[in-house]
């Protein structure tokens, strides 16, 4: 009788340590990743940042770059702001996010100008207009000065992969049909004749539009038919 109490206040001692890496990470903090990729994609359901977004998505490596550089700013100026959020005055709020925004794109910036020149001239002058980027900034401003870091982060890397999936399958769509190729390796031969539309704004602009449609319709249906009825943002 003594060995099975010894064993059970064993157990009782070995359990929490068994259980603990469940709980390294926060429940709300897999909730804000995973929210920010289906309830809230800045691009398939906020429908936000389309300038760079229609305009350099004419192939698979443009939407790559473009994705890592705004996911780099995304969750550097998210985790920053969360950090200082209590030292800014609310009146300046605003300069103050677009300053620390400004430093990681200016950061961005540079890094690709030295080690991708070609990509830095095919994206142009989209990399500087991170800057402005309504996603980013109004992450910085409603999510990530007002939530600790953690959550500021799970944020940020969500944003940035729900930025970078939809705009790799935009570009992936419009280079093979554009351009008969995919990441500049010829799927069609020579003989084949691009759909010069897929690479010119109105195909962009068809393409995502079903984009949108299908996301809505068969990924996140329910939240679509919670607003219809009224829900917020109906």
């Amino acid at each position: 009788m003594e060995k099975v109490e010894a064993m059970a206040s064993q157990e009782g001692v070995i359990q929490p340590v068994i259980q603990a890496p469940s709980s390294l990470i926060p429940k709300e903090v897999v909730t804000d990743f995973w929210n920010a990729i289906k309830s809230d994609n800045p691009i398939l359901k906020l429908v936000l940042g389309l300038c760079s977004v229609l305009a350099i998505s004419t192939s698979v490596q443009n939407a790559l770059g473009m994705s890592l550089a705004a996911t780099f700013v995304l969750v550097g100026s998210n985790v920053v702001i969360s950090l200082i959020r209590k030292q800014i005055p609310s009146k300046v709020r605003i300069p103050a996010f677009i300053v620390v925004i400004a430093a990681f794109v200016t950061l961005v910036d540079l890094l690709m100008a030295a080690y991708s020149p070609h990509l830095y001239e095919q994206l142009g002058i989209f990399i500087p207009l991170i800057v402005v980027n309504c996603i980013i900034l109004a992450r910085a401003d409603a999510f990530a000065a007002r939530q600790p870091v953690s959550r500021a982060l799970a944020d940020g890397l969500g944003m940035g992969l729900g930025y970078t999936i939809p705009l790799l399958m935009l570009g992936g769509i419009r280079e093979i049909f554009g351009s008969g190729t995919l990441a500049g390796f010829s799927l069609f031969g020579s003989n084949y004749v691009p759909m010069v539309m897929m690479l010119l704004p109105a195909g962009a602009f068809i393409v995502l539009g079903f984009m949108v449609a299908l996301f809505n319709t068969f990924i996140n249906p329910k939240q679509l038919a919670y607003e219809s009825y009224g829900g917020p943002g109906g």
